[in-house]
């Protein structure tokens, strides 16, 4: 999931500030794979129950190379266009739509002349029933793989955007979704939208009091926000109406997040994804910051601890995940330093939600440990208190009984672990009595050479400021498990350094 810049120890001139520099290029190296991680998907909205009999419906259930042909499809759009009564012409859609969900008929539909403009004009019709069923047409196209049907559909993105600002809840939502299927696909629609005003409408549907249109608009902000050229055009805090930071959008989406009875789990998962692609582009994240995100998605922590506790539903890690990946990110701006304590929040509340969240992990869903690992190493990094945290809460233990799960795991167990040690004697002091050796003895026997390297770094901490570990080490066959790796390229140098003390001490 990560890479890793390995450091190396030389055998006189590695320091405790040596060691500090290595591991913040390590970190540097992990945040930048963590800001390329991305969620990439399509949504897809259909209501496919049997229709009422009638006679414009019965090509919908007919079979699929019926529905798919050319001469179908013209049929479809002469009937929806110039049917003589309104329930043939929807019945006339309906097929249509049905033979859309087919990838070949797309592309059929695309290829022939005028079909689009049809769509287009059934869409901006003013009978209600023939637009919506448009509608529905045009989002099972947006659901193409395929950039080129997502382009096609540029004639219809102007309207689906005039139509956020409607009064059906349900049309709204389709018209969200499709956007967003298609917004993420091409840059083309993109590049049409933006001047036309998608994201003060966007701004505009936050303001929703549907519970769907808000998950929709959620959904349609973060494909917007995962373009490419979102950190340079989209994102940027100025005063063009295409900038997301220039909007009430930021303020509001943390609103969105804020524990309590009105928080809706589907709502909250996607903004919260949302907020994270906005600090990844690490365009204004002291903005962010000084709105409020850092003391909101800390409360938001400790309620989905409590909720974790109540609960055995697994659904909690869809919002756990977007909440510690911008947790993470955040606490790594210098800004952080500058609002009041890190968390604003009491540090063993931090940690101990932190704990719950991971064994909660680690009984449902060990893909996330590493999420909340990473959190974890970020909040101990650069400060004392936290660690002391960790330590008075006797949480090293259960950190160590992580180290079996991955190497993945292992590693950022191992990184936290130096943090603590890395602050000086007194930490190593408390770090030091219990199953520490033991398991980094263990940890020694690992074939990863990031586990084996992560570890020979935490015995060069330990023997610099715990002088007595240096003998327990010996006494336990230490110096035969460095033997094992003495003679790999990466390992070599600190496996020496690590020999000459143990044989000086």
């Amino acid at each position: 999931m990560w890479s890793r810049r390995q450091g190396r120890l030389r055998p006189t001139v590695c320091g405790v500030e040596e060691l500090r520099r290595r591991r913040r290029e390590q970190e540097a190296a992990l945040r930048k794979a963590r800001r390329e991680q991305q969620l990439v998907s399509k949504r897809l909205l259909r209501e496919d129950v049997p229709e009422e009999a009638g006679e414009g419906c019965v090509a919908a259930i007919l079979g699929e190379a019926e529905v798919r042909g050319q001469g179908k499809v013209q049929q479809f759009l002469r009937q929806a266009q110039r049917g003589t009564e309104e329930k043939e012409r929807e019945g006339a859609l309906v097929s249509l739509r049905r033979g859309l969900q087919h990838p070949e008929t797309q592309q059929t539909f695309i290829q022939l002349e005028g079909s689009m403009r049809t769509l287009v004009g059934l869409l901006t019709s003013n009978q209600a029933l023939l637009q919506l069923e448009a509608a529905r047409c045009l989002h099972e196209l947006s659901h193409s793989e395929h950039s080129t049907i997502a382009e096609a559909c540029l004639p219809a993105t102007s309207y689906l955007l005039t139509y956020l600002s409607g009064h059906s809840p349900d049309f709204i939502e389709l018209c969200l979704y499709t956007l967003g299927n298609l917004i993420v696909e091409s840059e083309a629609v993109r590049r049409q939208l933006l001047p036309q005003g998608i994201v003060p409408a966007l701004a505009a549907c936050i303001q929703s009091p549907h519970v769907a249109v808000l998950e929709a608009l959620g959904y349609a902000l973060s494909q917007l926000l995962q373009a490419k050229e979102a950190p340079e055009k989209i994102i940027p805090p100025a005063s063009a109406s295409s900038s997301i930071l220039a909007s009430t959008l930021p303020q509001h989406m943390l609103q969105m997040l804020q524990p309590g009875p009105k928080l809706n789990p589907g709502v909250a998962v996607e903004f919260a994804w949302c907020l994270h692609y906005i600090i990844c582009s690490q365009v204004s994240n002291p903005l962010l910051i000084g709105h409020g995100a850092l003391s909101t998605l800390g409360l938001l922590l400790l309620d989905l601890a409590g909720a974790v506790q109540r609960t055995e539903d697994a659904g909690l890690e869809l919002l756990a995940c977007p909440v510690l990946r911008c947790l993470s990110n955040l606490l790594t701006e210098a800004a952080v330093e500058t609002v009041g304590g890190q968390m604003q929040l009491r540090d063993e509340r931090v940690v101990a939600a932190l704990f719950i969240l991971l064994q909660f992990f680690f009984q449902k869903q060990p893909s996330l440990l590493p999420e909340g690992l990473w959190l974890l190493n970020n909040l101990t990094a650069n400060s004392p208190s936290f660690c002391t945290s960790l330590l008075s809460l006797d949480l090293i233990e259960p950190l160590l009984q992580l180290l079996p799960v991955s190497n993945v795991v292992s590693v950022m167990v191992l990184t936290v672990l130096c943090n603590v040690a890395e602050k000086g004697p007194a930490y190593c002091q408390r770090l030091w009595p219990g199953s520490l050796l033991p398991a980094l003895l263990h940890t020694l026997a690992f074939s990863d050479t990031e586990v084996v390297g992560q570890s020979l770094e935490l015995l060069h901490l330990l023997f610099l400021y715990q002088p007595e570990a240096v003998q327990v080490f010996l006494q336990q066959s230490g110096l035969q498990a460095l033997e094992r790796h003495q003679e790999e390229a990466q390992l070599q140098d600190r496996v020496y350094a690590l020999q000459q003390i143990a044989l000086q001490g």
